[in-house]
């Protein structure tokens, strides 16, 4: 049996809302920071999820769903294994892509640009904040690459437990954080008839100015 989507009906499209003007700001931070406290108040989950697109060694593109963790003028920063897929890729490619898809609010936010690691001290900081459980399992997981056995990770959860039973756990130095610095943010708004609202904003380098322009959907 062949899979189709269903297509819209007329009467779904009519019944699509009109979310007016929500190109609120001038500045591509600003703007995501708005929108994305307006998703943080009706995504039921994870509304700093992102998929981030890298490129391997093949120059094959690669994806998968990971967490924003701080935006500000310096760019969008998130944390891996350093030694996983992404990691790697990163490394060999240090330019990467990030969508973010808020199904209740009908919008989509894409960001290119350079990547580059985070200071180690601002590393440590995040580190530190997180759940004692998240920690271990940071030191505990070679992730993206095969597990011996059926019970390896959870057999390093348990001896890494006793290791680090007392005291602050420090930072792996084998995970730590990217941060993408834009060229290129494109805010997208879902309008009915699939007649969607595109606005871009573009500039030459990480320091230069924005320029903006609409596309058509």
């Amino acid at each position: 049996m062949s899979f189709v989507p269903l297509t819209p009906s007329e009467e779904a499209y009519a019944a699509e809302a009109d979310q007016g003007d929500v190109f609120t700001e001038n500045e591509p931070i600003a703007l995501f920071k708005a929108w994305f406290a307006a998703a943080t108040e009706t995504e039921p989950n994870d509304p700093n999820a992102m998929t981030l697109a890298t490129i391997d060694a093949d120059g094959a593109p690669d994806a998968r769903i990971v967490l924003l963790k701080d935006a500000d003028a310096r760019g969008l920063t998130f944390y891996t294994n350093l030694e996983s897929a992404k990691g790697r890729q990163l490394a060999g490619a240090p330019h990467a892509a990030l969508v973010f898809h808020w199904k209740t609010l009908r919008r989509q936010v894409r960001f290119r640009g350079a990547v580059a690691p985070v200071d180690p001290g601002e590393a440590d900081a995040y580190f530190a904040s997180r759940a004692r459980g998240s920690q271990i399992g940071a030191w505990a997981s070679a992730q993206s690459r095969p597990m011996e056995t059926d019970d390896a990770l959870t057999d390093a959860v348990r001896d890494l437990e006793g290791r680090f039973s007392e005291g602050e756990i420090p930072r792996p130095p084998h995970w730590s954080g990217f941060r993408l610095a834009p060229l290129s943010a494109e805010f997208w708004v879902n309008r009915p008839y699939r007649l969607h609202d595109r606005l871009v904003f573009s500039r030459a380098r990480a320091d230069g100015e924005w320029t903006t322009r609409r596309l058509y959907p």
